[in-house]
């Protein structure tokens, strides 16, 4: 292995973590990480922030600029446009060209369009790229009056909170029901509707982008909906979700569907090509409660790591455990873990679901008929990662989780105590043979109200 160049195509999270434990793992194979995007591994998540003024860009950078050279991990900072499989070379926009043993294509996501006419007109774009923060900075200055963000999910949310921020009025539209219903179940979508009109968004569900109006200089002047109506606008947010940035490898020997097809090991139909991250599509599902593409920051990790692993010499499969999410919809935390889908036979599942009279705090659970722990949601509150990793993999029963629940607890000294008050109303709806959980020295102090 010790001769063998290994390029990675990213510079993402999957692409840096498969670059950084190589580096670990063996000592001499060359390694080098191409990217046009940016020239260092930045975290993508902390853009917003950079909008916002709260840091710099240098700052999203979790290495020193000498953290490469010392690790001998070289760093080309080019845009591919073609990838010669055969010769086992790419081609670089400046015509230049670098040669490769093994190729693992780590490219990442890009904002879905849907063809709406008006498009590509000026101030309309989506945000993931370093690039699109850069357009996104351009294009919201003082002659932005309105704002129209279409499409329902996080990078919508962070978008409008971005926005908000600069005090340009936004309106956001949303084709389902429910404030990302399609993942979220009803209480839960209503929640975070009611936080979103809270903030002084213009909420707008059922309704659909039907064509976005240009003024006489090649600019959006307003867009028109699905039920007619002309908002005008200065600036389109299209954040109707991501697909795999993978247009340049069609057509080729690789093959592609909505993203690159790969098995368990990350391998292609391609000797020596492999695919991780946002881009790869695998041939069939890692496991039951996952999706043959996962766009998660801490999955492409998981790619990198289990990736680094085959490319040793140490064949690994990728076992991605118990599934978990983490955002925030403006001020308010959620995470996710295990199976809760929107919706769910209730024959077969049993939910428990408790919400704070405040409306910005809810905890549910879902048990099957032997009240097994299948998943768990919750908005504001911030609960421990682990236990809950433990509790589905241990197949602990809803009873059990609830009657630790304190444990879950991630600060409870300095976080209000919201468990006792779940405690309470699960044993009044299930039963349960537990002691509720006293409240902390600093709650008793200051009387936290529940």
């Amino acid at each position: 292995m010790a001769n063998r160049h290994i390029v990675i195509l990213g510079n993402g999270i999957a692409g840096i973590t498969c670059a950084r434990h190589l580096r670990k793992k063996d000592d001499q194979v060359r390694i080098s990480v191409i990217s046009g995007e940016s020239p260092y591994f930045f975290s993508r998540t902390a853009l917003m922030y950079v909008f916002m003024g709260h840091m710099k860009f240098e700052h999203t950078q979790p290495y020193e600029s000498w953290f490469w050279e010392k690790n001998r991990i070289e760093l080309i900072h080019q845009w591919v446009t073609e990838v010669d499989f055969a010769s086992k070379k790419l081609i670089f926009s400046n015509d230049d060209s670098l040669d490769f043993d093994v190729l693992v294509l780590a490219t990442g996501s890009k904002p879905n369009k849907f063809g709406w006419s008006g498009q590509d007109l000026d101030g309309v774009q989506g945000l993931y790229s370093k690039q699109d923060l850069e357009l996104m900075e351009k294009n919201t200055g003082p002659e932005v009056k309105r704002a129209v963000i279409v499409g329902g999910g996080l990078i919508g949310i962070e978008m409008a909170e971005m926005l908000a921020y600069k005090k340009i009025p936004v309106t956001f539209l949303v084709r389902e029901k429910g404030f990302w219903d399609n993942v979220l179940p009803k209480e839960e979508s209503e929640l975070v509707g009611r936080h979103i009109l809270e903030h002084h968004v213009d909420l707008r569900l059922e309704t659909e982008l039907k064509e976005i109006l240009s003024d006489s200089h090649g600019r959006v002047k307003a867009v028109v909906t699905s039920a007619g109506e002309e908002i005008p606008c200065q600036f389109v947010g299209l954040t109707a979700g991501v697909s795999p940035n993978v247009d340049f490898l069609k057509n080729t020997a690789l093959k592609v569907n909505r993203g690159i097809k790969v098995d368990s090991f990350f391998q292609t139909n391609l000797p020596d090509v492999y695919a991780i991250g946002d881009c790869a599509e695998f041939e069939e599902a890692p496991a039951a409660d996952r999706r043959t593409i996962e766009q998660v920051w801490y999955t492409g990790r998981m790619h990198g790591e289990t990736l680094a692993e085959t490319l040793c010499g140490r064949k690994t499969s990728y076992r991605p455990g118990v599934w978990f999410n983490s955002a925030k919809f403006f001020d308010i935390e959620y995470q996710t873990y295990g199976t809760v889908p929107p919706k769910w036979n209730k024959e077969e599942v049993k939910s428990f679901f408790w919400e704070h009279s405040g409306g910005k705090v809810c905890f549910r659970m879902l048990m099957d008929q032997n009240h097994t722990l299948l998943g768990i949601n919750t908005f504001g509150l911030r609960l421990r990662h682990e236990f809950f990793d433990q509790a589905i993999r241990e197949k602990w029963t809803g009873e059990r989780v609830i009657s630790k629940l304190q444990k879950a607890n991630f600060d409870p000294e300095f976080f209000p105590d919201f468990i006792t008050s779940i405690q309470r109303q699960f044993k009044k709806e299930h039963g349960g043979d537990f002691a509720l959980s006293k409240p902390s020295f600093i709650h008793k102090l200051f009387g936290a109200k529940i």
